[in-house]
């Protein structure tokens, strides 16, 4: 039975239980992370398998993650007033579930369908544990090594994806990618029911319907005009109807939220300049990512002709660099501040977009894995900074929240990313695609340079 006294504090985790929490967690969130990405070096193997075009493979991903992003807030609410683990463990069960409908679907509508279930599943997974993992660690300084290892994993696993993927799809197919996630799940079950405890929030909240419907129609149109927009005329009355609605829907969101008194959505958050930087840096690491991960492995296999599982390695460079930098992102942030991994995360970035901006279809693959690993690198660096600094201050009662917001700004970033770089090669032919892709690299670089502007604003460690 629900109750909004406040609750007795836990029981204090000995040092290894509390590690072994963040262990447990960040399996999870490999596993929701490497499935935002895994998919994507499969797209032209799915394409050939339901007979569907480019346009139709991006609701593949974005299915996906814009039922996760627009669901992310209320899942950590959710979970605050619940209990963040009994959330936690059934969005590891929808997510499996969905993935075995995924790895039978039949036709495209179905598997854009289970994707954006799965995405649900997903939505319960990535702010609970930040805030199973923020609620295990009440000493600052742990907290702050913590949070820098778990944005690492999650890190790590959006860049390992396609190489998983273009193994698994080599060896199994498509379908695979779907297959892999059963195991995990049931594995992942066992170890929360073994490790992780209970914790709920202080005071359980109202949930916000009004907000929580707006927040979806505005992700579902804003990415449904980005997707479709090239198809149906960037100003043609169906768009411009689009954008009306958009900015009436956005404006009622704000309006609604400065009234609640326990909105979805506290935009008082977004009065500190470290948490709005946070959250639009978030935003255009995972544009800059997604970005890249589509358009090369567009390219790398339409163009070049590259198997799924070659095309895969060609991005090893750019898992290779996040798995190096993010650790070392994380142990910058504990003694120095954000300020100097956010440098050089924007540096990276940007130098690797640049590198590709004149790319053609004899392109030599050392400079391709140059690029991958500068960007892979900036990737690296840029989460643990990022993450840290949106919940730093923040009442840890309202980690589950705070938590969501943030990653709501990255999956708003993958869903873009995924929508734009469709949007430049959409209809182009191989010979055409290379071409095709030089203004996503640029928009790559300019993520970058964001990433600068944002360090310029983060405070050093006193």
């Amino acid at each position: 039975m629900l109750t909004t006294s406040l609750a007795a504090p836990p029981a204090p985790l000995s040092s290894r239980r509390r590690w072994t929490v963040l262990a447990v967690c960040a399996l999870s969130m490999f596993l929701v992370g490497v499935d935002a990405t895994i998919v994507n070096v499969g797209l032209p193997e799915i394409g050939r398998g339901l007979d569907v075009g480019t346009r139709g493979l991006e609701w593949v991903v974005d299915a996906y993650t814009v039922a996760m992003a627009s669901l992310l807030i209320v899942s950590g609410a959710l979970a605050d007033r619940l209990g963040r683990r009994r959330i936690f463990r059934t969005g590891l069960l929808v997510f499996g579930l969905a993935s075995l409908v995924c790895a039978l679907a039949p036709s495209l509508g179905v598997l854009v369908a289970a994707r954006a279930v799965q995405g649900i599943g997903a939505s319960m997974l990535s702010p609970v544990a930040l805030a199973i993992v923020v609620n295990a660690m009440p000493d600052p300084r742990e907290r702050a090594r913590a949070i820098g290892v778990w944005a690492s994993v999650f890190g790590l696993s959006m860049a390992a994806g396609p190489v998983t993927g273009g193994a698994l799809i080599g060896a199994f197919g498509w379908r695979a990618v779907f297959w892999i996630n059963a195991p995990v799940v049931v594995i992942a079950l066992v170890l929360v029911a073994l490790f992780v405890p209970e914790s709920r929030g202080e005071r359980a909240r109202r949930l916000d319907l009004p907000g929580q419907l707006l927040l979806t129609l505005v992700l579902c149109l804003t990415v449904g005009l980005l997707i479709e927009g090239p198809r149906i005329g960037w100003a043609s009355p169906v768009a411009l109807a689009g954008y009306a609605l958009t900015a009436v829907a956005t404006a009622c969101l704000v309006r609604i939220e400065l009234r609640r008194e326990e909105p979805l959505m506290d935009l008082g958050l977004f009065r500190r300049p470290p948490f709005v930087t946070a959250v639009l840096g978030a935003t255009a690491v995972f544009v800059a990512l997604n970005v890249t991960l589509l358009l090369s492995t567009l390219y790398l296999q339409q163009a070049r002709g590259l198997t799924p599982l070659a095309a895969g390695a060609v991005t090893l460079p750019l898992a290779l660099g996040a798995t190096v930098c993010a650790p070392w992102s994380g142990a910058l942030v504990g003694r120095l501040g954000p300020r100097r991994p956010l440098l050089l995360a924007g540096g990276f970035t940007t130098a690797g977009g640049l590198c590709l901006v004149g790319l053609d279809g004899d392109t030599g693959v050392p400079l391709i894995l140059f690029a991958f690993l500068l960007i892979g690198i900036g990737f690296g660096f840029a989460n643990a900074p990022l993450t840290n600094t949106a919940v730093s201050g923040l009442p840890p009662s309202r980690a589950g929240v705070a938590g969501a917001v943030t990653s709501t700004s990255r999956q708003v970033g993958v869903a873009v990313g995924i929508a734009v770089a469709g949007g430049l090669v959409a209809g182009a032919d191989p010979a055409g695609l290379a071409a095709a892709t030089r203004p996503g690299w640029l928009i790559v670089a300019a993520c970058g340079l964001f990433l600068l502007v944002a360090a310029r604003t983060a405070r050093p460690r006193s």
